[in-house]
């Protein structure tokens, strides 16, 4: 008899392995083929603004034209990334279709006019509604729905950096801080190896980046276990910087667009208002090097994410300078990802930190690329995975000691929203499980401003205490 439910238990698994490949394949297939399409407008629009660099005075008006299509048309649309996850975790009003094409848009606009932004939030966002959409066509019950938009998740990011194993954690363990979602194991592994295979089916090409540097000490051991002792410190206090910097970003990202909507109530004053700081910053630095993605760039000497990997490559404060460009581009609505310029961010201060330290430049760049990443995201397997896809597995032990310190110390802060707290990274009331960062942000607010009002209460009593 027990042999007989032995049996039927693996026929039950392979069923369901066959039927979640089966429901996948055309999801990942088509999210594959629209990411490179994406890919592909992005590099043009990118060519046309380095030919044109007059288009950086549109970029007001391309603010006001990507905010207006989006009140006009983008109804939910407009929570991007955190809708998606809100979705996950209680099902509701589900994914609109129209969030592909919108934010596709949103983005290409943004960085014709010079926008500083990335690529992954679209990825993620046009994968996400292609696999709503899809799931409504199939008539997925609302669990199922759930394993389809983390499905569209791992197709998006596994396709637009050409990570697909990445792209299978990270969309398990973004959703909550402190736990991986396996039961949608092998339907995001299977949309994240189809989704990059058919953005590569169609000629895309990702950059590559390369470590030479090599560790030749405790030769005995096996070649991804050997350490160097004092490097491996340098690493530790370079993944509490690089967590200090996910923290700093996310902070600003979160306060200026809340300090926007707060003091701005026209509302097309807001992508103005940070269109025109953006042109002003870019003119008081005297350069282009923090618009746009920050991959490559049309000048030889530009601060570029590949020129940080050398020496010289990157000059001290060009992770802030990229890390304020981006904030305030992506607080005054304009649109595309945070991941790409995480990935300048961590580059960059890798390579100041590489200076200071006496430190193999490549490689802190390296891990200052993924470690900034992970804090901002909470997804430190996910990015330590990265690390060994993009860079190889030499320096793995590096990799993983720099994205959980960096993840650690990037407390209870991120770029979503909408990610959930599983596990608190330390116990507290204010970090309660199950919470969102966004009510735990809330609530930290709220509490900060009652201690001031306190604060404020004892101050005026030892002044007036007749009142």
């Amino acid at each position: 008899m027990k042999r007989i439910k032995a049996i039927s238990e693996h026929f039950s698994i392979a069923s369901h392995l066959i039927r979640w490949t089966v429901i996948i394949i055309p999801i990942a297939i088509t999210i594959g083929s629209s990411v490179a399409l994406f890919l592909w407008l992005l590099d043009a629009v990118t060519h046309i603004r380095w030919a044109n660099p007059w288009l950086l005075f549109l970029l007001p008006v391309g603010g006001i034209i990507i905010t207006w299509v989006y009140k006009k048309f983008g109804g939910t649309s407009e929570k991007g990334n955190n809708l998606i996850m809100d979705e996950i975790h209680t099902p509701g009003g589900g994914v609109p279709r129209r969030m592909a094409p919108l934010v596709l848009f949103g983005t290409l606009a943004t960085h014709l006019f010079g926008g500083s932004a990335g690529r992954e939030g679209t990825a993620v966002q046009m994968g996400g509604s292609i696999a709503a959409m899809f799931g409504n066509w199939f008539g997925l019950q609302k669990a199922d729905m759930g394993i389809v938009l983390m499905a569209g998740i791992a197709a998006g990011f596994g396709a637009v950096f050409g990570t697909p194993l990445t792209g299978t954690i990270f969309a398990m363990e973004v959703l909550a801080i402190g736990r991986l979602q396996y039961d949608a194991l092998l339907p995001c592994l299977v949309a994240a190896v189809i989704g990059d295979a058919s953005c590569t089916a169609w000629g895309i090409h990702h950059t590559q980046y390369h470590i030479l540097f090599s560790s030749s000490s405790v030769v005995y051991l096996p070649q991804f276990l050997r350490i160097d002792v004092l490097l491996l410190v340098k690493v530790i206090i370079a993944g509490i910087a690089f967590g200090l910097a996910s923290f700093l970003f996310a902070e600003m990202v979160h306060r200026f667009k809340y300090q926007f909507q707060k003091r701005i109530k026209i509302w097309w004053l807001i992508p103005v208002t940070g269109a025109v700081i953006i042109i002003l910053l870019t003119y008081i630095l005297g350069t282009r090097d923090y618009l746009g993605l920050g991959v490559t760039a049309n000048s030889p000497r530009a601060v570029t994410i590949v020129s940080a990997f050398k020496p010289s490559g990157a000059d001290t404060f060009s992770w802030f300078w990229k890390m304020l460009f981006t904030a305030i581009t992506l607080s005054c609505g304009f649109k595309g990802g945070e991941v790409t310029p995480l990935f300048f961010i961590g580059a960059a201060l890798g390579n100041t930190l590489a200076v200071m330290f006496g430190a193999p430049v490549d490689l802190f760049a390296g891990i200052g690329f993924i470690a900034v990443f992970a804090g901002a995201t909470n997804t430190p397997l996910a990015c330590t995975i990265m690390g060994v896809e993009l860079f190889g597995g030499q320096h793995i032990l590096y990799f993983a000691v720099a994205c959980f310190t960096a993840y650690l110390f990037s407390g209870h802060s991120g770029i979503y929203s909408a990610q959930r707290i599983a596990v608190p990274k330390i116990f507290d009331a204010h970090f309660s499980q199950e919470t969102s960062l966004g009510q735990s942000f809330k609530r930290r607010k709220d509490f900060a401003g009652h201690k001031i009002e306190q604060y404020r209460q004892r101050i005026k009593s030892k002044i007036n205490p007749d009142e």
